[in-house]
């Protein structure tokens, strides 16, 4: 089914990188710090926001008593370090996005993290220049848990969004995007388990590793 399309898009942390250890535990300080209880639910809320969204969402919903400014420094202070030297790709994502470049597919990235995460990882893993779009959700001031955002992207790609494969862990997202109309792949992530049964109800199709798709 996959080698019907040509365009495809995909989520970043844990979907190409296993990075969702790291960025549950930035958020995890913060929580941590006022004492409220992070579950998986809230994880599963907050991981399509973007750092700013959260902030945002600590701070109105949640009544965390530090500033935005103070939160988003502490995620980066934290995680930078992080994405810059030891976050490594997924089992078989760099053979699979090498596969796809030599087809001539149309490669692209939206991702919650902010582009200081994103592409200094992207550049250590070797992996940067493969893609044609690299978008944070910031870039258009929505969420991944809001369809909307995968419209206006098949817009910037000029083509419709059946036309495109989105790659995502998050079931939020998935569920956005599938809403939008794209075919979307759930992808497995050890910090999203939990949610599996609801991802791959949602999803067009659900894969455990890259390794297989080629």
């Amino acid at each position: 089914m996959l080698s019907n399309y040509s365009t495809y898009i995909f989520d970043f942390d844990g979907t190409l990188v296993d990075s969702m250890p790291i960025w549950i535990e930035k958020m995890f300080l913060i929580l941590r710090k006022e004492g409220i209880e992070c579950t998986d639910q809230l994880i599963k809320k907050i991981t399509p926001l973007g750092d700013m969204g959260v902030a945002q969402y600590f701070k109105n919903t949640l009544g965390v008593k530090m500033s935005i400014g103070e939160m988003l420094n502490m995620m980066d202070d934290f995680a930078l370090p992080h994405y810059e030297k030891n976050i490594v790709l997924k089992n078989g994502v760099y053979k699979y996005l090498v596969y796809l470049k030599k087809k001539g597919c149309s490669l692209n990235i939206l991702s919650a993290s902010p582009h200081k995460m994103i592409d200094v990882c992207l550049k250590n893993n070797g992996i940067f220049e493969m893609f044609d779009n690299v978008w944070c959700s910031g870039d258009f001031n929505m969420a991944k848990s809001n369809p909307c955002i995968y419209k206006k992207i098949s817009a910037e790609l000029n083509t419709s969004p059946e036309n495109i494969v989105m790659f995502d862990d998050n079931p939020e997202a998935i569920s956005a995007s599938t809403k939008a109309g794209l075919y979307t792949v759930g992808v497995y992530d050890k910090s999203s388990i939990v949610f599996s049964t609801e991802i791959k109800q949602i999803a067009n199709l659900y894969i455990k590793t890259f390794q297989n798709l080629i």
